[in-house]
């Protein structure tokens, strides 16, 4: 028996996003000290970095093991696309109204040009939405298929 499209694109999406996650955590959390830093000399996030220096990573962490049982998957989906939504705005407001524009991303998305960065996260954003879509897509066809079965049994 093949997957349903629908099932291959939604595990694809929340596999690309569990080892995004787990890999830009663990980035930040292996450079802390430079991480928590560079957030300090944020201007939106500024006094807020004691909070977000641990928050970030242990909700990267947290997304990715939501993405993992299937029963929050859908849990996970939605907190991927607000978590993206946020470092896309973030990413935004920087570019618009920043001169000094401090980076504290881990790993390759670091080294990333903030222009380049931001396209990456609109797609991942819109990646997002659309495993968010088809998760939902497929459990209304898996309850679809499950309703012709039960008449046909009776």
């Amino acid at each position: 028996m093949t997957p349903r499209p629908e099932k291959f694109l939604v595990q694809s999406i929340c596999t690309l996003f569990i080892f995004l996650f787990v890999y830009t955590a663990v980035s930040k959390l292996y450079s802390f000290t430079s991480f928590h830093y560079v957030l300090s000399k944020s201007p939106l996030i500024g006094g807020f970095n004691n909070i977000l220096a641990w928050g970030i990573p242990i909700s990267e962490l947290s997304i990715a093991g939501l993405l993992l049982p299937a029963r929050t998957k859908l849990l996970g989906l939605f907190a991927s696309f607000f978590l993206m939504s946020a470092f896309t705005l973030y990413l935004a407001f920087m570019i618009l109204f920043t001169q000094d524009l401090p980076c504290s991303c881990g790993g390759i998305v670091g080294r990333l040009g903030w222009g380049t960065h931001l396209v990456l996260n609109m797609f991942l954003t819109g990646l997002s939405l659309a495993g968010i879509s088809s998760y939902r897509n497929q459990k209304q066809t898996s309850a679809r298929t499950y309703k012709k079965k039960e008449v046909a049994i009776t």
